[in-house]
């Protein structure tokens, strides 16, 4: 008949396309290096999980047979960091830290541009706060940038100029500067194809309080399913950002520690 119209088919079911976070990413496999941060996106609506541990015994502490008989330095004390992480939209993600001494971190991390065929780099902006005795006393802020290459499936390194705000809690103060601006820098590389890979950091300070000596860590880490295990080296004991602005007390002294991250998706 004229003027008929013929029906529509309904167009047919298209699964969801998934949400690329949520895959593994090989170069860059989680979301600090050994204890600064990398441009890793959190997916929407997802948690994980990281555990940091340092041992307090110095390696240098004693003579060989001390060290082994404290077994490595697993006999002595540890600062431990529990750490909660939740993507609140895609690009963007929060955390909270508290560590044993009970300082909490508060961070936010929002990713500006995403490395891709045109654009070499990845460039996230991060803002955090801290305070002491359960986030009462004695605060601190922090603003940087998270720069980031990487490269195909075998790591990445990271480029992270940071400002610090009252990072002095000498007392009586060994310096006059209360700020830190310091620049981290990484990198994470994979060993060959395997889940395997070694792991480097150090944050100089190039202005303000600077009395501690400059936090550097490497270690060697493995992926397995959600989780990251990391076996680490450091020179200080810290977890949060101004305790790495802070550094290490002892030039010689260097620390066992590792790190585990569990994510839930």
């Amino acid at each position: 008949m004229a003027g008929a119209q013929t029906p529509q088919t309904p167009p047919p079911n298209v699964a969801a396309e998934p949400d690329p976070d949520l895959r593994v990413n090989p170069a860059e496999p989680d979301f600090t290096l050994s204890m600064l941060p990398t441009t890793l996106r959190m997916p929407a609506r997802k948690l994980a999980f990281r555990l940091t541990h340092r041992f307090t015994r110095p390696i240098a502490s004693g003579d060989v047979g001390d060290f082994f008989a404290d077994l490595f330095g697993f006999d002595s004390a540890a600062t431990v960091g529990l750490e909660l992480r939740y993507g609140m939209w895609s690009g963007a993600q929060a955390a909270v830290l508290r560590t044993n001494d009970r300082s909490i971190q508060l961070l936010s991390q929002f990713q500006l541009l995403g490395q891709s065929e045109s654009r070499r780099l990845t460039i996230d902006a991060l803002v955090a706060a801290e305070g002491l005795n359960n986030f009462s006393e004695q605060f601190s802020g922090s603003v940087g940038a998270l720069v980031s290459r990487k490269f195909g499936e075998h790591g990445a390194v990271y480029f992270e100029p940071m400002f610090v705000s009252d990072t002095n809690l000498d007392d009586p103060p060994v310096q006059t500067a209360n700020n830190t601006t310091m620049i981290g820098i990484g990198a994470r590389f994979r060993l060959g194809t395997s889940k395997a890979y070694v792991v480097a950091e150090a944050a100089p300070r190039i202005a303000g309080y600077d009395a501690g000596v400059s936090h550097v860590s490497f270690g060697i880490e493995r992926r397995a399913g959600g989780h990251m295990f990391q076996f680490n080296v450091s020179n200080t004991l810290a977890a949060t950002l101004r305790q790495i602005a802070r550094g290490g007390v002892n030039s010689g002294d260097w620390y066992v520690g590792f790190n585990l991250t569990r994510r839930f998706y």
